[in-house]
């Protein structure tokens, strides 16, 4: 038996493009939210095109960031198509959007303005530096994003100006608390009736990640600088060499966790020395300890080297690519992978819906649909648009 998806009584309008709004509305469209997605009428979302490879001409990233979602073509510069926009709020829970600050001001859809037709709407808002203070107009993609909230300057080796993850890491971060904020204004509107702003900042959701960065500085004049593979004063947790020339991970740094390493090594000597006998201790001769475990490694095949430690206990694995997701049992079992029939693709691959909820999980349930697939559904299903209102809005290019 097919169970209830979650959120499947809240709708949600989707405006807006590229990455940090529509990956705020796939994580909720995974969990059964009806995601209309408005697009321009000429072009779409550009993420259409967006990914390196393209099989038939056809992106690859498409697919995924705009699952389970509605297409509906609609001219949001046109005041047919803002009037368009205002008769789908009477009739939804949420609008997501991701334009500069103003936008929807300047479109006569603030969210004081859509508030009159429906009270109970969230409006959920992710730009680069926020919806207030003095650089939010400016221009903010996720890169700026991940400069300015810190990520940026700590990610790299010391010797090498600062790197990147080498995914759209802001943004998602930005669409990840999007989501959050929504599920608890949601929530919020079950006690007060009401809707409210959900602000969403780049900057400010990568600076949420940072840990102790702020009082470190603050209180102890620490600077957080790029230390490669490694973390400061957290040790062993490191990439180590093995006998064919692959690497692999082990996190033992926490005491307990150390002293199994030991064992594993045949070393117990290690936990007795002074340098290496407390978590501090063991920060400060990193470099000596991580010489000592990576001679041990090498001597070692990857599989043979992790399977002595996963029996020991300790935290190890592989770096994977790709190619080891698909391999590995352990996705396979949990369904981390999840295979769907594309029109324009055929069978392709994608990560599962997460997190996994015991009782009403998410799902997918289509692939990125093609441009205005919607239309008929919403206009003339949801609005109640006859063929002749239909027929001149197609005319004039608003739909």
């Amino acid at each position: 038996m097919t169970r209830a998806l979650p959120l499947r009584d809240v709708r949600v309008i989707e405006l807006g493009q590229l990455l940090a709004g529509p990956f705020c509305g796939q994580v909720l469209g995974d969990f059964g939210a009806e995601v209309i997605k408005l697009e321009d009428p000429r072009h779409g979302d550009p993420m259409r095109q967006w990914g390196r490879e393209k099989p038939y001409g056809k992106s690859l990233w498409w697919p995924v960031v705009a699952r389970n979602k509605k297409s509906v073509t609609c001219d949001l510069r046109t005041d047919e198509g803002q009037n368009l926009v205002r008769e789908l709020v009477k009739r939804s829970d949420v609008l997501l959007e991701n334009f500069r600050p103003g936008t929807l001001e300047r479109w006569n859809l603030a969210p004081e303005q859509l508030w009159e037709l429906n009270p109970r709407l969230i409006v959920t808002r992710v730009t680069g530096f926020g919806q207030s203070g003095p650089y939010s107009s400016r221009a903010g993609f996720g890169s700026i994003g991940e400069a300015m909230g810190g990520i940026r300057y700590v990610t790299g080796s010391a010797d090498e100006p600062p790197s990147r993850a080498g995914i759209s890491l802001g943004d998602s971060l930005a669409a990840l608390h999007a989501a959050i904020g929504t599920l608890v204004a949601l929530h919020e509107r079950k006690t007060s009736g009401r809707g409210q702003v959900v602000d969403a900042a780049i900057y400010e959701s990568v600076l949420a990640m940072m840990e102790s960065l702020l009082p470190e500085w603050q209180l102890a004049g620490y600077q957080r600088e790029r230390t490669g593979p490694v973390l400061p004063n957290v040790s062993p947790s490191n990439v180590y060499p093995t006998k064919e020339g692959d690497s692999v991970l082990i996190a033992a740094n926490q005491d307990s966790v150390f002293g199994r390493l030991a064992d594993v090594m045949g070393r117990p000597d290690l936990v007795g020395d002074p340098r290496f006998a407390t978590h501090s201790a063991r920060g400060e001769y990193m470099e000596v300890l991580d010489a000592i475990i990576a001679e041990w490694t090498a001597g070692f095949e990857a599989d043979d080297l992790l399977e002595s430690l996963h029996r020991g206990g300790v935290p190890a694995g592989r770096i994977y690519k790709a190619k080891d997701m698909f391999a590995d049992p352990h996705f396979a079992a949990r369904e981390a992978i999840v295979k769907l029939t594309d029109p324009g693709l055929g069978e392709i691959a994608m990560q599962n819906v997460f997190p996994k909820l015991s009782a009403t999980p998410g799902a997918v349930r289509s692939t990125g649909p093609a441009l205005g697939a919607s239309n008929d559904d919403i206009y003339r299903g949801l609005l109640g648009l006859g063929d002749d209102d239909l027929r001149r809005l197609t005319d004039a290019g608003v739909i």
